[in-house]
């Protein structure tokens, strides 16, 4: 059963994309309860990336409805959403390499209100859920390994206090040991802060820890419903790479 819009922090409706003449997204439906954490799956190339993009305002729908707490977002730029409450990390983690660790965490707070103007404080909760950064805060974020950079990228987005966090496969060319770091910490953030997550991913181990999936083929979702009914049949056609 669906949650009513009142539980619901995002629904997409009808969502198009296109790429120049390409038509990438086709028809999208998806919605994300309150804190709950909702994993879209699919192959490489198949318009994941893209329904983040769209969400986060880097990419302009042709046509269909997102609400986001009921307003929608079709004219807000990124900006506007970022402070609005929606945390993006991308897949390739955008870390600043040249800035340290304690800079590139400062970033984070330019989405609250006044920006890094107001806003110096690092929430002590970022250490306890990432205890590397706080031992590396002096240290530049490209001499940082993968798998602590996407902590940083994590720890960042966190750091402008969203609602709704976008998660663009955060396990790609990480560490196992790191995979499961990350996972615990996407779990408390979840459990002790209330943000809802978008999780894209092609782990199994991550999926599995969602309340509800979606899967992308050629830019529509052609299957969804709880993590915990996830199929082998569905797993072998959309996480399979």
């Amino acid at each position: 059963m669906h949650p009513t819009s009142s539980d619901l922090i995002l629904k997409a409706s009808g969502v198009n994309v296109y790429y120049g003449e390409s038509h990438i997204l086709r028809d999208v439906d998806l919605q994300i309860p309150k804190g709950e954490m909702v994993c879209l799956i699919g192959r490489n190339g198949v318009g994941k990336t893209t329904f983040l993009k769209t969400l986060i305002g880097l990419l302009q729908q042709k046509s269909g409805s997102i609400q986001y707490e009921s307003n929608q977002l079709l004219k807000q730029p990124p900006y506007r959403r970022a402070r609005h409450g929606i945390g993006y990390v991308s897949q390739g983690r955008d870390i600043i390499p040249r800035l340290t660790v304690r800079e590139n965490l400062m970033l984070g707070m330019e989405a609250l209100p006044g920006g890094m103007g107001k806003n110096r404080h690092i929430d002590p909760f970022i250490y306890e859920l990432f205890p590397i950064l706080e031992e590396f805060l002096n240290r530049r974020g490209g001499d940082l390994s993968g798998g602590q950079q996407q902590q940083l990228a994590i720890a960042r987005a966190l750091l402008g206090q969203p609602k709704l966090l976008l998660l663009d496969e955060p396990t790609e060319g990480i560490q196992p040991s790191i995979i499961l770091d990350i996972e615990r910490a996407v779990q408390r953030i979840i459990k002790e802060t209330g943000i809802s997550v978008l999780l894209v991913e092609q782990h199994l181990h991550f999926v599995r820890q969602s309340n509800f999936y979606y899967a992308m083929q050629r830019g529509g979702i052609v299957s969804s419903g709880p993590t915990a009914s996830l199929s082998e049949a569905v797993i072998q056609e959309f996480l399979t790479v």
